[in-house]
């Protein structure tokens, strides 16, 4: 039980200036959801890690997927590529995270419960200095990404897949 409050605590204290407690949760449980996705339909074995530890060294996972949930993109019809975050916005210097972080990830899911979008992180890198390094949108005070139109996400993602078309649905 002492290993579930420090979690718990550990969890609510990451993230201060998010908008919900529940972000680190939400994400986790969409990691998940991905992970199930793709061992039963694509036969797939994504091994996450859970501690910071492993987090920080090697990145998310051991296959170097990094997955992330954009919860608006299907509404806004445009996906939200993290370049930096910030853990608390008083602190003054950027971290580089997302598509920026200097880890073993070569592959990148964004997505949500309806669409999940596979990109080659590289190419997405090279696709942010041409592209989209002038326009950076700063949402909130914790983070900067550059948006991408789904209409240019289709013809630069490598896979689309509708959980749906899977029988998962949230």
């Amino acid at each position: 039980m002492v290993g579930s409050i420090t979690a718990m605590n550990y969890k609510n204290t990451l993230y201060p200036d998010a908008d919900r407690t529940t972000v680190f949760e939400e994400a986790l449980e969409f990691q998940d959801f991905v992970v199930d996705i793709f061992l039963k339909e694509l036969g797939i074995v994504i091994s996450n890690y859970s501690s910071r530890y492993y987090q920080n060294k090697y990145g998310e996972n051991r296959q170097g997927i990094e997955i992330k949930l954009d919860t608006r993109m299907t509404d806004t019809k445009r996906i939200s590529f993290e370049l930096y975050e910030k853990v608390n916005a008083s602190i003054p210097y950027w971290t580089p995270s997302g598509i920026l972080r200097n880890d073993n990830s070569w592959l990148y899911l964004q997505g949500n419960y309806e669409l999940i979008y596979i990109f080659s992180k590289s190419f997405l890198i090279k696709l942010y200095e041409a592209k989209y390094k002038d326009k950076i949108w700063q949402p909130k005070d914790t983070i900067k990404t550059f948006l991408m139109p789904f209409k240019e996400a289709d013809k630069y993602c490598l896979k689309k897949i509708y959980p749906s078309n899977y029988n998962y649905a949230k």
